[in-house]
Parts: C-alpha cells; structure tokens; sequence
C-alpha cells in the first residue's frame, strides 16, 4: 500500500476556548487534576503556511482579532463574531507585535524583518507608514493621553517611542534588555511598563517625557518577558523565560508578592478581568491557567496545546484564542475521508467528556 500524503495546515486551533466558569464540566482533561477550567468550543482553519505565529490584539469593538502569522509573513484579520477570515495581509516580513488601537482606527504591527513597525487603517486594511529603523521591534503598547506608541527593541536593549501623530520615531529609551511593552492606566498619568530581561527588572516609562522613571527588581524571575496586568487591583504578572516561573507584582509598591511555576519558556500572558482568569501560554504547548483571589494567585490547572505559546482573550465572551499549526495525513487515494491529526495535532489532550476515564 502506498504511504499517506501529509499536508500541514494552521488553524485558530482547539482554538476558542469557552471558560467553563465551574458551572459546567469541561470537556478537557487538565493536566493537574482531573477536570479542566476550559471547554473547547472550536477549530476554525487560517490561511497561509503552517508556521510560527506570535502575538494577537482584539479590537472588540470591532469583533476583529488581528494574528501576527510570524514565519508566513502575514497579518491575518479574523471576525470573532462569525468566525471567519477577513483578510490576510502580506508584506510583514516576520511579523511579531500587533496592536490594535481602535480610537485612531488602526492596527500597528512589528515588522521584524525590516527593523520597521507598520501602521495599518483597520478602514482600508492598507498600510499607512512604516517607522523606523528599530533593530528588532517586538511588544507594542500605546499610551492614550500623548499619542505615543511604545515598541520593545528587543536586540536593541531599548524601548522605541513612535509619534503617531506624524508617524515618526521619536527617540529609543536605552534599558540594557526589553521583553513585552505594556500600558499601565491605572498609574496616575500612565504610565509604560517594560519587562528588562537581561536586568531581572520591570521598567517604568513617563510616555509624556519618554524618560525612566522607575526600575524594579523582580526577585525570583530570570529573563521575564511576558507581561499581563490587572489595572483595577494593581497588579502585575511578569513571566520568566528562563526558570520557567511566574511573579504576581503589587503596582502600588512594585514588589514581588509571590512567583508561581508555569510551563517551560513561558512567552504570551493573556488577563481576563471578569473572570479573573490569568492564560500563561508557553513555547512548550504547555497552557497555565489561575484564578486570582485577592492578592493572590490560584491553579485551575492547564492544558496542552502543541505550538501553542501565543493566547489572547476575549474580555466581553470569555473566548480564549489560540492560533497554532497541526500535521495533517490523508490518503492518497481511494474515497475521501476527513484529515486525521497525528504529530502536532491541535486537538491532542482534548477528549470528549464520555471518553474519560
């Protein structure tokens, strides 16, 4: 008999995720216990190749979530109402930050590949400027009351500060590291929060003077890099790459209250405010879940999702997204039969409630 064909596709895989809220049993079994604090709901397919994607921003004003398709070199724009492709954007080479920024009506986005940040009309879905040079723009943020965005230049040690006024960059803040960029609005004025990875530290940017006014050590953390935050209880979550953990941080004092295990080489960190609910997604497929209570975090458990180390969150429905590549075989003749996931599959962990044991 001749072998399988095998295709690789990508798809927004296992990839909305419906919080169970505890009120009804998941459908996924939780690598720490026996039940799951998710519920898959389902696998919606994304064009372009089957490679790496990275970050995500919900404009849910829109219902529009626009993915970084990294290696495809692709800007993907999905309606999370209907649950379709928009667009696919090209001309990103290795896309990494996106940002949706819905009160200037555009979507700016990290052009790695040619040390620019793109500016993108969410009208139009057609490039506006490009900023520039940044050596290797990754995280973005923006700052609402100076108009700035605020851009990790990861090789650069730097945060860069765009003028989105006139789409030129202003100045590049020296750090000595920077993983994630965030905005902070709960901090008077706001301010910029940028975790300093070859420092141990959270970094503090007035947007206004583009100047630090704070650094913060983040004891018990090497090389952080993700960032979440829940502004109403001052809070800050900040995770590690390199020792695979998990600081909870008191933004009124700006020290650490508790570090937290979470899977190896942690990358993107998604916060749902309703629900209290904290997604640490990793590059091993390995997806924290935790529940904060008071100024402390709780395991809901987790789940494993191969290539998935990139989660955002829906704040208005709960939905957790997860955009990620599976291996697919068909045969190679005889009657069609629909694709059987094997290495990668998207749906590997997932098991309907009547097949557990």
């Amino acid at each position: 008999m001749r072998n399988p064909a095998y295709r690789v596709r990508c798809v927004l895989a296992l990839a909305m995720l419906a919080s169970t809220f505890g009120l009804v049993t998941p459908a996924v079994r939780s690598q720490s216990s026996d039940h799951a604090p998710l519920k898959h709901v389902a696998d919606v397919p994304l064009p372009g190749p089957a490679v790496r994607f990275d970050y995500q921003s919900l404009d849910t004003s829109q219902g529009r979530l626009y993915i970084a398709h990294m290696n495809a070199n692709q800007l993907v724009v999905f309606d999370t109402k209907k649950r379709v492709v928009i667009a696919n954007l090209d001309g990103f080479p290795s896309v990494h930050g996106v940002l949706a920024v819905s009160e200037l009506g555009r979507v700016y986005a990290s052009v790695t590949g040619e040390h620019k940040v793109a500016a993108v009309g969410m009208a139009t879905l057609k490039t506006i400027a490009k900023v520039g040079p940044i050596n290797y723009p990754d995280g973005i943020a923006y700052a609402p009351d100076s108009k700035r965005v605020f851009v990790s230049d990861e090789h650069g040690d730097a945060d860069a500060v765009i003028d989105t006024k006139t789409n030129f960059l202003v100045t590049s803040i020296p750090l000595g590291g920077a993983g994630n960029t965030v905005y902070d609005s709960g901090s008077g004025s706001g301010h910029i929060l940028v975790a300093v990875h070859e420092k141990n530290e959270l970094g503090a940017i007035h947007p206004a003077t583009a100047k630090i006014i704070g650094r913060y050590a983040m004891t018990g953390i090497e090389s952080q890099h993700g960032i979440a935050l829940d502004v109403a209880e001052r809070l800050a979550f900040v995770a590690g790459e390199e020792n695979q953990k998990l600081a909870v941080v008191d933004l009124t004092t700006m020290k650490v209250l508790a570090t937290h295990s979470v899977g190896e080489d942690p990358d993107v960190l998604a916060f749902d405010p309703g629900l209290k609910r904290l997604y640490v997604s990793a590059e091993s497929g390995n997806v924290a879940v935790l529940r904060e209570r008071g100024k402390t975090l709780v395991s809901e458990g987790g789940l494993f999702i191969p290539h998935a180390h990139t989660v955002c969150v829906d704040r208005d429905t709960d939905l957790v997204f997860f955009p990620c590549k599976i291996l697919m075989v068909t045969p190679s003749y005889g009657s069609w039969s629909p694709p059987k996931p094997i290495e990668g599959s998207a749906s590997r962990g997932m098991q309907d409630q009547s097949q557990q044991g």
